[in-house]
C-alpha cells in the first residue's frame, strides 16, 4: 500500500466515525479555553474546579471530581495547587474525617470572576456559529451520546 492511498483510507475510516470529530471538537475547545485562562495562571480543570465551587461551596472532592469529569486523583492535584495559590480553603468536615470541605476563598472568588469573563466568551462565540435551533439540537444529539455510551 503506498502512503497516498493509506492516507486516504485512513481520512476516509475516520470521517465515517463521529469519535474522531467529537474529540477533535472537544480538543479545540479545550486549547481555547487554556489560551484565554492563561493570562489568570489557571489551567482548565482549576477554573471548572473554582467554577463549580463558586455554586457548590463546600462540595467534597470527589463530588468536584465528577462534576469537573476527571479523576479524583487529578482533582486531589487540582486542589493541593489552589489552596497553594490562596484561591480555595480546604476544612475537615465534621461528618467524616477523610473528607475536606472545600470552599473560595476571597482571593479566588476576584480572580474566577475575571477569568470567567475569558473563558464564557470562548463559550459564546463557539455558541455564535449556530442558531438557537441548531445549538439545541446540537446538545440533544451530544446528550445522546453520553447515553448511548453509558454516560449520565
Amino acid at each position: 500500500m503506498n502512503t497516498r492511498s493509506g492516507i486516504a483510507d485512513l481520512e476516509a475510516e475516520i470521517a465515517r466515525r463521529p469519535g474522531h470529530a467529537i474529540k477533535r471538537a472537544e480538543q479545540a475547545l479545550t486549547t481555547a479555553k487554556a489560551a484565554a485562562l492563561r493570562a489568570f495562571d489557571l489551567t482548565v480543570p482549576q477554573y471548572a474546579g473554582l467554577l463549580v465551587l463558586s455554586y457548590l461551596p463546600g462540595a467534597s472532592g470527589a463530588q468536584l471530581a465528577r462534576i469537573c469529569a476527571v479523576t479524583p486523583q487529578t482533582m486531589a492535584t487540582v486542589l493541593a495547587n489552589l489552596e497553594a495559590k490562596g484561591l480555595i480553603t480546604r476544612t475537615p468536615s465534621s461528618v467524616h474525617q477523610k473528607v475536606f470541605v472545600t470552599k473560595l476563598t476571597r482571593a479566588g472568588s476576584a480572580l474566577l470572576k475575571r477569568a470567567d469573563v475569558k473563558a464564557h466568551a470562548v463559550e459564546e462565540s463557539l455558541a455564535a456559529e449556530f442558531t438557537e435551533e441548531e445549538l439545541a439540537r446540537f446538545a440533544d444529539y451530544l446528550e445522546r451520546a453520553v447515553k448511548v455510551l453509558g454516560g449520565k
